[in-house]
């Protein structure tokens, strides 16, 4: 493959340069010139975080070859501030507070850029639309937009360019108050190195062999032909573990690469060290690997039956955590209700997708300390298990938490740092891994999925008398954060409601589906998603306001929850009645109610409930006891 010569002016310099020529645009600025301010967080032009301009056009260097720069001026986020000065837009967008993690905000300070030059008296919605081209995980966006907006008007002079310094606080007067990033600066300029821009002298770049099965048997890994290659430092699988491998946040049965048997499609099996990424990804290709492979089992309900494919010897039943509550007599509570109600409620996996893919970079130092790099959302937990799996003692292993592009509990997870440990430790040079997109998707933890069965007993003036839930969530090939997942699920069932009478039982099963993990408000989402659907539901068959139904059951202060915890301050009915005067709700309006099982059968029209009644609503049938 013959090198390109790239001349071009990058940032207003001449650069004349040796390029390869499957290279992107944004590879060359990245790997090339060390220019790092424009990330990648797709690699297929949806988000804009590689934004840059060429020939004064904004463009997504991740979809331009590099040959295609030839001549052209280009421009990253490195070329807004002058000699260490923010622009205009750049200092709006700290003064408003417009950046989280940080991943997206280069990408998005160029679109933004490119609005204002585009119609300098751009409105709202105008500026929205300008920037649908980029994406944020971490905000609602309406900062972003008050920060454009900020900009427009102070250089249209309508604001003071003063008003970009203005602090909203006095010297020690912070609690309440909007209070500047300090980090900001670093975020809104691109200088800040997530773990993906980080290089060291004489670094490796590591890629990774992934299972094409759901559930098989290695009966062999030959590596002979991969470590043949020039260039190829360093193969790894399993077997070069020297310690105890195993690892997760609960219980530790997640090798770091697969041992004897795969278990869900896109696990590591072998990992590869080589001079550059694309050697390493060809050292990929040439490991062959003897499968045999095993009955598979995705459907957790399926999966706790006798007879199921079974996930990990331990668990026989494929039960990875089961968490039972029992409060009171529910069978009595439900004969003593005028109204019964029993619904199904179902959630989906959902992905983190966090802007910044999983990346780490580990190296082993002068005093033989092994050091990872990385996002982690849990480096002390991760760093004890590591130190065990490799064997080593804990003074000679640490961790370093780079900046984290998002993570919303995704990357709580040692899903890679051993294999870049082992690396370090075999060559004995920095090694370097980084995600793809695809990679992130079909490898790492996605939020449980979960199906529940809830029924409720309430008097007809709107008291609950018993509550019985029964929730089963797929949690996977490995158990990760599951059993938390499962407990939180149960303590938090029942919501802020004084319930005399429950049951609950929440379930986290083994499968051979992608690993379920944590996801911001893990498990209590679930279920609380079930129970307040549920009170929706009744407050339509009493013929009561959805608001009075909560206050009547609300807890309040000195209450105890069913898991026996005595609670001082319930904020409940504050919140309540915030949401209330928000909404624009008027009491007693029409309740508005969401499709239930019956809807999705046919179009009936359950008829209303006379209250006095005892009867059971079991989802599509009402039966008059």
């Amino acid at each position: 493959m013959v090198d390109i010569q790239l001349n071009a002016t990058i940032n207003g310099r001449n650069v004349s340069r040796a390029a390869k020529p499957h290279l992107r645009l944004l590879d060359f600025l990245r790997d090339d010139l060390n220019l790092t301010g424009n990330k990648e967080g797709c690699g297929a032009g949806e988000c804009g975080t590689c934004s840059v301009f060429v020939d004064g056009v904004l463009m997504k260097s991740c979809l331009m070859p590099v040959a295609k720069a030839q001549g052209a001026q280009v421009d990253t986020i490195e070329s807004l501030a002058k000699s260490g000065e923010m622009s205009v837009l750049q200092k709006a967008f700290h003064k408003a507070g417009a950046s989280q993690c940080g991943y997206c905000i280069p990408g998005m300070v160029m679109a933004a850029t490119a609005a204002l030059r585009a119609n300098p008296f751009a409105d709202r919605e105008e500026i929205k639309e300008r920037l649908g081209g980029n994406i944020c995980r971490c905000t609602g966006y309406q900062k972003i937009f008050d920060a454009v907006e900020l900009a427009r008007d102070v250089q249209n002079g309508r604001v003071p360019a003063t008003a970009l310094l203005e602090t909203d606080t006095a010297d020690g007067d912070v609690i309440g108050k909007n209070v500047r990033r300090i980090d900001a600066p670093s975020k809104v300029s691109g200088r800040l190195k997530y773990a993906g821009d980080m290089i060291m002298p004489g670094m490796l770049h590591v890629q990774v062999l992934r299972s094409p099965h759901p559930h098989a048997r290695i009966v062999s890994i030959d590596t002979t032909a991969a470590l043949a290659m020039e260039g190829v430092e360093s193969v790894i699988t399993s077997a070069d573990v020297p310690g105890q491998d195993g690892f997760g946040v609960f219980v530790h049965d997640q090798p770091i690469m697969a041992r004897d048997k795969v278990r869900y499609v896109g696990e590591a099996i072998a990992a590869v060290a080589a001079e550059d990424a694309l050697t390493a990804k060809r050292a990929v290709a040439a490991i062959k690997i003897v499968y045999e492979p095993l009955p598979p089992v995705f459907d957790p309900d399926e999966a706790m039956q006798p007879g199921a494919a079974i996930v990990h010897d331990y668990a026989p039943d494929n039960i990875t955590k089961h968490i039972p509550i029992r409060v009171g007599d529910v069978e009595a509570g439900f004969a003593q209700s005028d109204l019964v109600i029993e619904e199904s409620y179902s959630t989906q996996a959902i992905e983190h997708a966090y802007l910044e893919p999983e990346a780490g970079l580990a190296y082993v130092d002068h005093d033989d300390v092994v050091t990872v790099v990385s996002p982690s959302q849990n480096i002390t937990h991760h760093r004890h298990m590591l130190a065990r799996i490799i064997a080593k003692p804990i003074s000679k292993v640490r961790f370093i938490m780079s900046p984290v592009g998002g993570g919303f509990g995704g990357k709580e997870d040692m899903i890679y740092q051993g294999m870049l440990a082992l690396l370090a430790m075999k060559t004995m040079r920095p090694v370097r891994l980084v995600y793809t997109r695809e990679e992130s998707i079909i490898s790492t933890a996605k939020r449980h999925p979960s199906r529940t069965t809830l029924r409720m007993g309430v008097m007809k003036d709107g008291r609950i008398r018993a509550l019985a839930m029964r929730m089963v969530c797929d949690g996977g090939a490995y158990g990760l954060s599951t059993e938390g997942v499962m407990r939180k699920a149960a303590i938090l069932a029942a919501g802020p409601y004084a319930i005399p009478n429950v049951r609950i039982d929440t379930y986290g099963i083994y499968t051979n589906n992608t690993p379920s993990g944590a996801f911001r408000s893990f498990g209590a989402l679930q279920t609380q998603f079930a129970t307040e659907s549920q009170l929706d539901i009744i407050a339509e068959r009493l013929g009561m306001d959805p608001f009075e139904l909560r206050r009547i059951n609300a807890m309040r202060d000195g209450a105890t929850t069913h898991t026996k915890q005595k609670i001082g301050s319930v904020s409940l009915m504050r919140a309540l009645e915030a949401t209330e005067q928000a909404s624009g709700w008027e009491a007693g309006a029409p309740t508005v109610r969401g499709p239930t099982r019956g809807d999705l059968n046919h179009d009936d029209v359950r008829p209303s409930v006379t209250l006095g009644t005892r009867f059971t609503d079991s989802a599509n049938q009402e039966a008059a006891e």
